[in-house]
């Protein structure tokens, strides 16, 4: 790549990454930052009660979303321009102030701009994962690419649960004031501890965006990775779309607690991002990457029998949450050597191709979630657990019929 190149001190040892830099902060705040792309799901209620959105309810959580893509195109390219440090620090604190906003938003039309901006600003996890890459030397970088996933998906995976019980106990307003709050504290404590990561050159903002496209085009090992990942998250959510819905139906009835506690199973899955992220630093990526799919697989195949079987409801429940485990840890793990590989790349369009990975996967998460409720609707629990099926079976064949020189 041609556009940049960082320069810093010498990657340091895995010893004194652990003594100087702990990594432990690094997942905790990539995990408390992306809480809220997610939040609003459940609180849809309360906010269409304070704020009268009506209409505008459905819109909420899309506008966060929308502002997430918008701020993985428009700013994490930033991170190949910029000095790192300061860059994450400004936008991690403009999430805070944006999660305030939020929270004392007088009505609908700021709260929906609030929305839209927390999104935007969260884009500050995907400058987060290539910095703590940089740490290490290439052959450590599985197992902290690893951590730092780990934080990152158990805050997608609880931020659901987390805000219906916030939202519960504290209101709507209380979560995202407790968020905001959380965030500065975690991200006081990391960013001054963020390697000092410069930009070599200082290409102009629009040569940096203009090479996104060349990115996507001459780097297969990006897209390759995307296209495993996009394909397992169209599978995630449609799972997880419509699993809450069929719970709370008969002959299951769980209440909201119920359903919370089985997505905190799920999220247990997140201990797979380290451990696949070690197995590719031994040289295992490619057999690490073929568990996770058959791991995914097996565990849709369990989830659809669990619970359209006549089963008696605990142990359909016990079935269904184990599946649910064991899926999300098949699809962290893919995610996990995906970013690994991705981050093995040039330093110099690291920021870009961590933006570009994300923003790939991330039309396969819409896809997901665009399917799942006409498919429950139609088809049932089953027709659900078909397309995740055929996603996840689609990204095991793309996987094991390709043939290139690593062995990723």
């Amino acid at each position: 790549m041609d556009l940049c190149s960082h320069s810093a001190a010498s990657p340091p040892t895995p010893a004194s990454m652990r003594n100087g830099v702990p990594i432990l902060l690094f997942a905790t705040l990539v995990g408390v930052a992306v809480l809220p792309l997610y939040a609003s799901q459940v609180m849809l209620g309360a906010l269409d009660a304070s704020l009268h959105l009506r209409a505008w309810s459905s819109l909420v959580t899309a506008l966060t979303m929308f502002g997430y893509a918008v701020g993985l195109v428009a700013l994490v390219p930033l991170v190949d321009r910029l000095p790192n440090r300061p860059l994450i620090g400004a936008t991690l604190a403009a999430q805070a102030v944006c999660l305030g906003m939020a929270a004392l938003a007088p009505t609908a039309a700021v709260f929906l701009v609030a929305s839209f901006s927390i999104g935007v600003t969260a884009s500050a996890i995907q400058m987060l994962v290539p910095a703590a890459a940089s740490l290490v030397p290439p052959q450590a970088r599985g197992a902290v690419v690893g951590n730092v996933m780990s934080g990152l998906m158990l805050g997608i995976l609880l931020s659901r649960p987390l805000a219906s019980l916030a939202t519960h106990a504290l209101g709507w307003r209380g979560f995202f004031i407790a968020d905001g709050v959380l965030l500065a504290t975690v991200a006081a404590l990391s960013v001054p501890r963020l390697p000092p990561l410069l930009p070599a050159q200082n290409p102009s903002y629009r040569a940096l965006i203009a090479s996104l496209g060349r990115l996507v085009l001459s780097v297969e090992t990006l897209r390759r990775h995307a296209l495993y990942q996009g394909l397992l998250m169209v599978g995630f959510n449609a799972f997880w779309t419509s699993v809450a819905v069929v719970l709370s139906r008969p002959p299951f009835y769980c209440s909201a607690t119920q359903i919370a506690v089985f997505a905190l199973a799920g999220a247990g899955g997140a201990v797979a991002a380290p451990i696949a992220g070690r197995a590719a630093d031994r040289g295992h990526a490619r057999r690490a990457k073929r568990s996770a799919h058959l791991l995914a697989i097996g565990a849709v195949i369990a989830a659809a029998w669990a619970l359209t079987a006549p089963l008696p409801r605990p142990l359909a429940l016990a079935i269904a949450g184990a599946s649910a485990f064991l899926l999300d840890a098949g699809v962290i793990a893919d995610q996990a050597l995906g970013r690994r590989a991705i981050n093995l790349l040039a330093p110099e369009s690291r920021g870009r191709v961590n933006g570009l990975f994300t923003g790939l996967f991330f039309i396969g998460s819409a896809i997901g979630a665009a399917l799942s409720g006409p498919t429950l609707a139609s088809i049932g629990w089953l027709g659900v657990s078909s397309v995740t099926l055929i996603a996840f079976a689609a990204a095991a064949l793309i996987h094991l019929t390709h043939r290139d020189r690593t062995p990723s």
